[in-house]
């Protein structure tokens, strides 16, 4: 559903903010309950990578979200690594620091991207990002078979899967010459820069995934082309398979990468013989009406 983003004064009160947030980059929706909706974002807070001190400034940086934020009634925040009740609490006491007239709920992104798909049956929904992971959704609860394992032990299909194979086809030098030359040109990156930001930095699973810019455009290419089959090929096998109802129920996905690749996505449905539903590279909106009827129906 098409949104009116627009910009409001001062004395707009606020009932509903909803914010989807990956660990790359989180989108705020702000709602005032009478068909206006304002648009702002943030960087993405993953409690395994931010503290509540990191949250905190950035949300205070934000000019959109503190120019109202005395206005605002009810957040709902869903995040990447927001699965435990301690983890949800260092992005709670943030948003309960800025947002103190609001009641603050904190939950997981595959919560989010079963409520932004849910279409009144029963499905499979699966998250296509910086990380991966899948879910399933009857109306009522959220379950999920198999857990999601990070960017070192697992996220198959991600963004972050696919940036480790570019980097280290990259430093081995196994890309195409054409494709070693072009990446070599555009990221001048050093093995040693690259080890410094996938060992001792923070956030090196967004660093990894931020290479999806460079796989798009060559999407298209044999060498990549095969590489982006088998990693969606296996998160197929890992994450959708598990589900003995998955040839059943329709197979959602919200994220960059299965926006990008859906045509991939479609064929490898078609060979495993489940059906391909929703595919949304950004949820909020939907997310949004979700809790918004929610509201309505109470």
């Amino acid at each position: 559903m098409c949104h009116k983003y627009t910009k409001f004064v001062q004395t707009v009160l606020f009932m509903i903010v909803v914010a989807e947030s990956g660990s790359t980059k989180c989108d705020w929706l702000l709602d005032d309950g009478k068909g206006h909706v304002h648009e702002t974002f943030t960087i993405g807070f993953n409690p395994f990578f931010h503290t509540t001190e990191v949250v905190l400034e950035h949300l205070k940086a934000n000019t959109d979200l503190m120019k109202y934020a005395l206005q605002i009634e009810e957040v709902h925040f869903y995040g990447a690594g927001c699965s435990s009740e301690n983890r949800n609490a260092v992005i709670k006491v943030a948003l309960e620091t800025v947002f103190t007239q609001a009641k603050c709920h904190v939950g997981h992104d595959l919560n989010a991207s079963a409520y932004s798909t849910y279409t009144g049956e029963p499905a499979i929904t699966c998250i296509l990002g910086t990380g991966s992971n899948s879910c399933y959704f009857d109306g009522n609860e959220v379950s999920e078979v198999i857990p999601a394992l990070g960017y070192i032990l697992g996220d198959e299909g991600s963004g972050s899967y696919f940036g480790k194979q570019i980097l280290a086809a990259y430093i081995y030098e196994r890309l195409p010459k054409e494709l070693q030359k072009d990446f070599k040109g555009r990221y001048q990156l050093t093995k040693e820069e690259i080890f410094s930001k996938v060992y001792n930095q923070r956030d090196a699973n967004v660093f990894l995934a931020s290479f999806m810019r460079f796989l798009v455009p060559h999407k298209e290419h044999p060498y990549f082309s095969d590489i982006i089959n088998k990693g969606l090929r296996q998160f197929a096998e890992i994450h959708i398979t598990c589900y003995p109802n998955y040839r059943e129920v329709p197979v959602h996905f919200v994220g960059s990468v299965s926006y990008y690749f859906q045509d991939v996505l479609r064929d490898i449905a078609s060979e495993m013989g489940f059906t391909v539903g929703i595919i949304n590279k950004n949820p909020v909106s939907a997310l949004l009406e979700y809790h918004k009827n929610l509201t309505t129906a109470s």
